[in-house]
């Protein structure tokens, strides 16, 4: 089976053209070589692929007819990625800020909903005007 197909095969990518580019990119090699889209993968093949800036390792088991599901994926490869990768990816994970920061660009939803709560909880020029009306009735009573 093709490199590029078995990658997909095997959910390490969403599509195959994704597959595909990434090798041209020369983001994945078997053994210690970078290959080509059309190269043909055995089991017992190692395959080195950088994704996210991981180096994942996995070592093929068999050969898949057509595309598994994520459940029979262990099936078919073996994983060999050093814990060292999964730690450095978790840290990632930690340290990445899931907000933008304040100031730039348009507001978000969120934002623009806080900013209507925070003006809905001021008082208004209308009720302001009331007020003070009061406020000098009662005083020249």
């Amino acid at each position: 089976m093709r490199i590029d197909k078995f990658l997909w095969c095997v959910r390490f990518y969403k599509t195959r053209s994704i597959a595909a580019d990434e090798i041209k990119k020369n983001r994945v090699s078997v053994g210690t070589q970078v290959v080509k889209s059309s190269r043909e993968v055995h089991p017992g093949d190692v395959v080195k692929v950088r994704k996210n800036q991981i180096d994942y390792q996995i070592k093929i088991l068999d050969i898949p007819k057509s595309r598994v599901g994520p459940k029979l994926v262990p099936l078919f490869i073996e994983d060999k990625t050093d814990k060292e990768q999964y730690e450095i990816l978790q840290q990632r994970k930690l340290t990445q800020d899931y907000y933008r920061i304040k100031g730039e660009g348009r507001p978000t939803k969120k934002d623009r909903r806080a900013m209507d709560d925070y003006i809905e909880g001021e008082p208004t020029e209308a009720d302001d005007s009331g007020d003070w009306d009061l406020f000098f009735r009662e005083v020249e009573d």
